[in-house]
């Protein structure tokens, strides 16, 4: 499911974010800068390899002390709350309130994409982000409902939940996930 991310759109975010022009990050993946144009503009999809690459030079990370913040509020939250990679959706904290519905503790999953554990509706939205423009700017915020996601490892419960971009100190954008409400048993 990985793959099906819009990974140009979020190379373009990225971008604009840390102000970098397509010619350096063309350079720095030894491309064309038409390949990174045509990336964005999602006329085209890098190969696999490439893909891999791009997804690691915009990976965020909330390791750094500018994050601390950040990270302490998501992990001493009481309501159920989790802070992803918004391009890779890497967790990088998680609120005990959101790790008790998991298998194991929120550690064990640290820098582990979730996304295998989307439920349909989580898939669906994210499709349509590219749509509302979300890769083209910060401070995105959207709530829809989903469904169970059958799984027992990490539960996703059926409820409305909300999805805010916050950009990282080290110039990556990530995505605070909240369960605003579950739906009654």
């Amino acid at each position: 499911m990985l793959h099906d991310l819009p990974v140009g759109r979020a190379l373009r975010r990225f971008r604009i974010l840390n102000g970098i022009k397509q010619g350096h990050v063309a350079e720095h993946l030894a491309v064309t800068q038409a390949s990174v144009s045509r990336w964005e503009s999602g006329m085209h999809e890098p190969e696999t390899a490439m893909r891999e690459r791009i997804l690691a030079m915009i990976a965020a990370s909330a390791g750094n002390d500018a994050d601390a913040a950040l990270k302490r509020l998501i992990e001493t939250s009481s309501a159920p709350v989790h802070l992803v990679c918004d391009a890779t959706h890497r967790l990088l904290a998680a609120s005990p309130a959101r790790a008790i519905a998991w298998a194991d503790s929120a550690d064990s999953f640290l820098n582990r994409s979730l996304w295998a554990f989307a439920s349909p509706e989580i898939v669906a939205a994210e499709e349509g982000l590219a749509g509302r423009g979300w890769y083209d700017r910060p401070f995105q915020r959207l709530e829809f409902h989903t469904g169970h996601n059958g799984s027992a490892v990490i539960a996703v419960l059926p409820g409305t939940m909300r999805w805010e971009t916050v950009p990282l100190a080290d110039g990556r954008v990530g995505r605070i996930t909240t369960t605003i409400a579950c739906d009654p048993a």
